[in-house]
């Protein structure tokens, strides 16, 4: 999906889904769904979508499904909210629905926690497919919570580095950094000062800079967000003070925060023609695979080159990997007709021409290891860099949470007072963030 209706997706579902799911007291179905999916029956969908091209491919998906399967006929409703949709499955009823599909990972943890979605482990059991082989690693990870697959990926989201060719000929770099002491070095060549400001700054590093977040770059350092027993270990695993020390280290090798915030304040929306990427005011941009036909379609006046983002100096045999997220589909627990939503899940998310024909419909990374490799995909040559970050075995992704996103805000939150300066003691500070990580999901409990 388009990176804005994900971005708001995953904002709302961060704070509206936390109190309506904490009480979605619906009961966990046990595989022993009743209906006959071989029976004349009529499924209620539920989608996020909204903008007319990709109504239109849910649609077109959906009237595959439906020519499969000629006795089940499928009500298509769009452009629901996480919101909505846990009000409907709370509620239940004839018109809730049988099937929903949501833009956030984030909500995996909830969904499966209080049993708002069936596990579809026994699902898959009887169907004879096999999701570890079936979808890609990460995907696998945050579509279930504590052994309960209440999810399937339905598409995928990949982040990797944009970078602006026309600048790197100019400034004589011959290709994209791969560790990120290299990224440093290249973002300091491409930087133009221009007095106070700059003419073109060769990355915005800072948290508020768009999709530069916390757990973006975290991902490319492959950190264990929780221990084994569920405590939060942004405090102990290295990796998240080595993530934020380089990020610190680019805000002041690039000018710090203050002077880049105030560049920032000046750019173009993250969403509209005019973001700083596509104008040419920032040379190299952290962003997910839908940038690139966001970029083409505004006609920039330079190349666009595609590639994963820089790894740790240490990890650079990992070179390739990246964070992932994406759509997710589940069913109801209050479904009655939980077999047949089952085989409307099944084709939306493991039939191959499906997924493929979806994925070159709305420009999403395809969330089969199959459909990652199928020639019938149709794409720009420089989306094959998603595809391949998508299949990487070390891209990684944000585990899901009985509380959803909320830690992910936490650590968020303290990147924001540690590049400021307003926080200082790095270690002091990660400790807190995960005291304050453990309180909150002990008290979602």
């Amino acid at each position: 999906m388009p990176g804005m209706s994900r971005k708001t997706a995953i904002a709302l579902a961060a704070s509206a889904s936390v109190a309506l799911l904490a009480t979605a007291c619906t009961g966990q179905a046990d595989s022993g769904a009743s209906d006959d999916a071989a029976k004349e029956t009529t499924l209620n969908f539920w989608h996020a979508w909204s903008a007319p091209a990709e109504v239109k491919a849910v649609k077109d998906l959906v009237a595959g499904f439906e020519k499969a399967h000629p006795h089940i006929q499928v009500n298509v409703v769009g452009n629901m909210t996480d919101d909505k949709i846990n009000q409907a499955l709370r509620a239940g009823g004839g018109k809730a629905p049988d099937v929903i599909s949501s833009f956030t990972t984030n909500s995996v943890g909830k969904f499966c926690s209080s049993g708002a979605l069936v596990d579809l482990n026994p699902f898959f059991e009887k169907s004879g497919i096999d999701p570890e082989k079936t979808f890609p690693k990460a995907m696998n990870e945050y579509t279930q919570f504590e052994g309960n697959r209440c999810a399937v990926p339905l598409l995928g989201d990949a982040y990797g580095l944009y970078y602006n060719k026309t600048a790197f000929e100019k400034a004589g770099i011959t290709s994209p950094p791969k560790t990120w002491s290299e990224f440093e070095k290249v973002a300091e060549k491409l930087t133009i000062p221009q007095g106070n400001t700059y003419k073109q700054l060769g990355f915005m590093p800072n948290y508020h800079g768009w999709e530069t977040t916390t757990e973006h770059y975290l991902g490319q350092f492959s950190p264990t967000y929780f221990d084994k027993d569920g405590k939060s270990n942004v405090g102990k695993d290295p990796a998240f003070e080595k993530a934020f020390t380089m990020q610190k280290k680019l805000v002041d090798a690039l000018g710090g925060y203050r002077k880049l915030e105030t560049y920032r304040s000046r750019l173009g929306d993250e969403w509209g023609p005019k973001h700083p990427f596509h104008t040419g005011q920032v040379a190299m941009q952290l962003d997910g695979e839908w940038r690139l036909g966001m970029a083409l379609d505004t006609k920039p006046e330079f190349e666009i080159g595609v590639a994963p983002l820089p790894v740790p100096d240490d990890q650079a045999d990992q070179y390739g990997k990246g964070y992932i997220t994406g759509t997710i589909a589940g069913v109801a627990a209050t479904s009655t007709k939980q077999n047949a939503a089952w085989e409307l899940v099944k084709y939306m998310t493991t039939d191959t021409d499906a997924v493929v024909n979806f994925s070159n419909a709305i420009h999403n990374v395809p969330s089969t290891l199959a459909a990652l490799k199928s020639p019938n995909l149709k794409y720009d040559p420089r989306f094959r860099t998603f595809l391949e970050i998508a299949a990487d075995p070390n891209s990684t992704t944000a585990p899901a949470s009985v509380n959803g996103g909320v830690y992910l805000t936490t650590i968020q939150e303290f990147g924001y007072d540690y590049e400021s300066g307003k926080a200082t003691d790095l270690k002091a500070g990660l400790k807190k963030t995960a005291e304050q990580i453990d309180t909150d999901i002990a008290q979602a409990k």
